[in-house]
């Protein structure tokens, strides 16, 4: 039975795209990006066109390769098992440390809901609360948590599609020139200040590409559409985000911990503006449920690899890894406690650096590894040079990315890369042919 009549064309896989790379990531961003100034859109820019580089990147790799594990296996071909391992072990604990973040971001907003007056400590315990809330939903299982991350997505959707059309009707240009360049930040320092969040909103493209084989003639219509998906997703970001520093005052966005909230309780009105925070409250936990099941099934992968123990590809009789997801989550407790911060921003702000440090490394490994890729899979000479051009913009940007990340993100997430050399040495005999 042909199976093309079931597929999607371009115009529904280049949705779906744009979709998977919206998420609850961007439910802060505002509050931290009016610590910029509203000079941060050069920022956006920037991440833009890292973002479409490395996602059309990753369209192509994931048509090329012959090998299994994404990324992991993108690494291989030139770093052998090594390189795939740094890049498996690096990716997890990216997610694990993201997880961690995207749960404060439900904090910041609950207690903005509720009227609660939260300490440091009392953050960091609510946020335990959430993530392990989180965990035990997904006890059930991959179905029911993919279900109920599908329809809660459009709690993030919703809002931003009104900010993008609706917000200009209370957009001020006058306060937003104002709000250009408070503090004074030379050109440079200015866009360096706001790309590790604004590239923490499009973490996850390496997956656009994921739906491949559902699609029609995907040699043609995949890169189209991640390249469109991206494009739609930076476009969908940079307007909501800048309609909004030009309708509130960044004085006051800088200082909330739900930003969406208050933008719309000044647009319409304090009720408006408490429905949008838990809709952005439902729509982060829902993607959460996602990333924590997702985080899981990545520690599993790398178990059944030989790079992770044993112990993380246990499953019950429904498939859930229950114990990986346990252990997981008691080491996020840890990081909670860990990264405990005067405010709630701030706290966000260094796992998110954390989060992106960790999460670059596989994009250079991948990067990196491409032209050898090519060759070895014998893609023909004119289809490897503007995969190659692609591929050399991701690197960049990703590098500029790693720097933005200031000296305390590199120096924690360099501990962590290094030793993951040890535990690959652990391991390594695994591996040896001879």
């Amino acid at each position: 039975m042909a199976k093309s009549n079931k597929k999607m064309n371009v115009y529904q896989l280049t949705i779906v795209t744009a979709i998977n790379i919206m998420g609850s990531g961007i439910i802060m961003l505002p509050t931290n990006l009016a610590q910029v100034g509203t000079m941060s859109v050069l920022s956006w820019l920037v991440t833009s066109v890292g973002a479409m580089a490395l996602a059309y990147a990753f369209s192509r790799a994931g048509m090329y390769t012959t090998k299994q594990g994404g990324m992991s296996g993108y690494a291989e071909y030139v770093y052998g098992k090594s390189g795939s391992f740094l890049s498996n072990y690096t990716y997890g604990i990216s997610m694990v440390i993201a997880n961690v973040a995207m749960a404060i971001s439900a904090v910041g907003y609950m207690a903005d809901l509720f009227n609660w007056h939260l300490n440091p400590l009392a953050t960091a315990i609510g946020t335990i609360v959430i993530l392990w809330l989180a965990s035990v939903l997904n006890f059930g299982g991959a179905r029911i948590t993919g279900q109920i991350s599908t329809f809660t997505i459009w709690g993030v959707i919703i809002p931003l599609i009104t900010l993008s059309v609706a917000g200009w009707f209370f957009f001020s240009g006058h306060q937003y020139i104002s709000d250009w360049n408070p503090h004074g930040y030379n050109f440079f320092t200015g866009i360096s200040k706001s790309i590790s969040i604004t590239l923490w909103a499009f973490l996850g493209l390496e997956s656009a590409s994921e739906n491949m084989d559902e699609v029609e003639n995907p040699a043609k219509n995949v890169p189209i559409a991640v390249l469109g998906g991206t494009i739609g997703a930076a476009v969908m970001y940079i307007v909501s985000t800048n309609v909004m520093l030009g309708i509130t005052p960044i004085s006051k966005l800088a200082h909330t911990n739900a930003p969406f909230g208050l933008v719309f309780s000044q647009m319409f009105s304090p009720v408006i503006g408490k429905i949008i925070m838990a809709l952005m409250i439902i729509s982060c936990f829902g993607s959460l449920l996602g990333w924590q099941f997702t985080m899981a099934d990545v520690f599993k992968s790398s178990a059944i690899a030989g790079y992770f123990p044993k112990i993380f590809k246990k499953v019950v009789k429904n498939g859930a890894p229950i114990i990986g997801l346990v252990l997981l989550t008691i080491l996020q407790s840890i990081l909670s406690l860990m990264t405990i911060s005067p405010t709630l921003s701030k706290q966000f702000t260094i796992l998110v650096n954390l989060a992106v440090v960790t999460n670059v490394i596989p994009y250079i490994l991948s990067m990196g590894a491409l032209k050898t890729m090519q060759i070895n899979e014998h893609v023909p000479t004119n289809k490897r040079r503007m995969t190659n051009v692609f591929a050399f913009i991701g690197s960049i940007y990703s590098l500029y990315a790693l720097y933005a990340t200031g000296s305390v993100a590199l120096i924690g997430g360099s501990l962590v890369t290094f030793a993951g050399w040890t535990l690959y040495g652990i391991i390594a005999y695994k591996f040896s042919s001879n």
